[in-house]
């Protein structure tokens, strides 16, 4: 008998999603056992504790719990965005959290309120299941509706496919919406699970959506990516597929890495729901089940090749599939500050610092948009660099919005750095389990000295992407960014250099274990060299691969890589 891993018992003995989670609910304990915790996470819910308190001697841990929706292509409706700004208050830590696969997180509901916060958020249409999980997670996509006539085409993709990738199972609905079935679990027959079987997924799986040439979903960097082709009418033909992105690593174990996407083949807009499904049972029947830190699509890609996927996915398929198409070149859009749509109206890009939606000091953010949504009853797009854009605004109405933005002293986009737009960090510290240093609640200041080195040395126009995480797998994206620090131990981070604005390379390691402290002091001669020595129009990233002041002896292999 082939060896699986602890979490693929657990999940083929799970009864399609359900295990304990019903009884485990009933009890007084303020968390979930250690087996169920598993389950919990493909209906949408992490269980985490607070670990500045964990470290008060004498004190128990702090359990709570986070939520996570799942909001395809990151859109909302005024109700839905209102309900979870309500619901944050009522059952959470006050404040909502912008994630960079476009959805949003409640943190700190406890044990008891995790059922009416998901049957609030029911109401208004919002699920939390398959945000989390073995499973295809978040579909994300291009969220501006400002290119064409064809941008709403691709949103209604994203929720067609993240409607078809969503597992058959009801346990969801079951233990958190109806409750009918909970006082006899075992007596419930599992659903058939055409796609995903027993045991779901290897691992999770990431789908974005591109829009030609805009590059804000990072599309590089999903397990599969769609990048939209046009005719000369403006009209969706059909999509360049690519394959095998993926971020997440260990710094212990080199043989994990970071991986960028890889062309696959263009399809016909009539094949995207077939060629998809075909690519994700692969991964099902091949993705590795013995060890979790191999069981991604990108390692089933770097170990089999394009030719010999592509080979198998014809064969299950039944035709031959027409070779990738050329790839208009990509930039990281940010789409903020007042846009004109497609229809006429028009929308406001806000700018979110690290994706936290909260009143902070005279910067009243959360109290704003809740104000602004309820008095204009504007739908809602959510950015994959956690930013918010209010859509569907008429033209005479302008005015009154940017009054109630400048009462509230939120920041328009033009009155933000370039290096603050553009920085991205994860929630780390001290709710993620998985952290191993800060990111969010430092990197903030961090900014600011930048900020204040960058105008120094006259670079402050400069767009140069800066992104942190509190451990290495990658929730910020920070192997694409310019500059990404990644934590390794408390306090101290691992520096990569050298990304591609484009999203078409990753950066690589320039010096480990650099303190918090010393952060600034140890990028400011990179700094210096690219003002001093760059081309005219030169990235910061394309500079660092160009002049070799990455410290070769610091690459590790990336996918089989190394420095161009």
């Amino acid at each position: 008998m082939t060896k699986i891993s602890k979490v693929e018992e657990i999940k083929e003995k799970s009864r399609n999603l359900r295990g304990e989670l019903a009884v485990q609910l009933r009890n007084e304990l303020p968390y979930i056992d250690k087996e169920n915790i598993q389950l919990l996470k493909f209906h949408g819910i992490y269980q985490q504790d607070d670990r500045d308190v964990r470290r008060i001697k004498g004190r128990d841990k702090e359990w709570s719990f986070m939520i996570r929706s799942r909001i395809a292509g990151g859109r909302l409706t005024a109700a839905q965005y209102l309900a979870h700004d309500r619901l944050a208050d009522e059952f959470g830590n006050g404040t909502l959290r912008l994630t960079t696969r476009q959805t949003i997180q409640l943190h700190g509901v406890i044990k008891g309120q995790l059922k009416p916060t998901l049957q609030l958020l029911h109401k208004e249409m919002i699920i939390a299941t398959g945000a989390c999980g073995d499973i295809v997670r978040n579909v994300m996509c291009c969220p501006a509706p400002a290119n064409s006539k064809t941008d709403h085409i691709l949103q209604d993709f994203a929720h067609e496919l993240s409607t078809h990738f969503l597992p058959h199972s009801q346990a969801y609905y079951e233990i958190w919406i109806d409750g009918e079935r909970q006082a006899a679990p075992d007596s419930v027959q599992p659903e058939e699970e055409p796609l995903y079987g027993k045991t779901y997924l290897p691992r999770k799986f990431k789908i974005g959506i591109a829009w030609p040439g805009d590059n804000c979903v990072d599309i590089f960097t999903h397990d599969v990516g769609l990048i939209a082709t046009l005719d000369s009418n403006e009209e969706l033909l059909g999509f360049n597929v690519l394959v095998g992105g993926g971020l997440g690593m260990n710094h212990k174990k080199k043989q994990t890495f970071p991986r960028l996407a890889d062309p696959l083949a263009w399809i016909p807009k009539e094949q995207v729901k077939q060629v998809l499904t075909h690519i994700v049972a692969i991964q099902r029947d091949h993705g590795d089940r013995e060890n979790r830190k191999h069981a991604r699509f990108k390692y089933l890609i770097d170990d089999w090749g394009i030719p010999a996927f592509r080979t198998e996915l014809e064969r299950k398929l039944g035709y031959t599939l027409d070779p990738p198409q050329s790839i208009t070149p990509m930039r990281p859009e940010l789409h903020l500050g007042w846009n004109r749509q497609s229809d006429g109206r028009w929308f406001v890009g806000l700018s979110v610092q690290n994706g936290r939606v909260k009143d902070d000091g005279s910067v009243r953010l959360k109290t704003g948009l809740r104000e602004i949504i309820e008095t204009f009853g504007m739908d809602v797009r959510l950015t994959p660099n956690q930013d918010i854009l209010l859509i569907n605004i008429a033209y005479e109405d302008r005015q009154a919005v940017d009054g109630m933005i400048l009462a509230h002293h939120i920041p328009h986009e033009q009155h933000l750095s370039n290096v603050r737009k553009h920085a991205m960090a994860c929630p780390a510290l001290p709710t993620c389990g998985l952290a191993v240093a800060e990111a969010e609640r430092v990197f903030p200041d961090v900014i600011r000295e930048f900020e204040i080195l960058l105008d120094e040395l006259d670079l402050s126009r400069d767009i140069i992407t800066f992104r942190m995480t509190g451990c290495p797998n990658g929730c910020a994206r920070p192997y694409v960014s310019d500059i990404g620090f990644v934590g390794h131990s408390m306090d101290k981070y691992a520096v990569f250099i050298g990304g591609d604005p484009s999203g078409k390379r990753l950066n690589y390691l320039y010096k480990d274990l650099v303190p918090l402290s010393d952060l600034v002091d140890t990028v400011r001669p990179l700094l210096e060299q690219y003002r001093d020595l760059r081309i005219d129009g030169e990235s910061f990233g394309d500079f660092a691969v160009r002049t070799r002041i990455v410290d070769e002896e610091a690459i590790f292999d990336q996918s089989g890589g190394s420095l161009p």
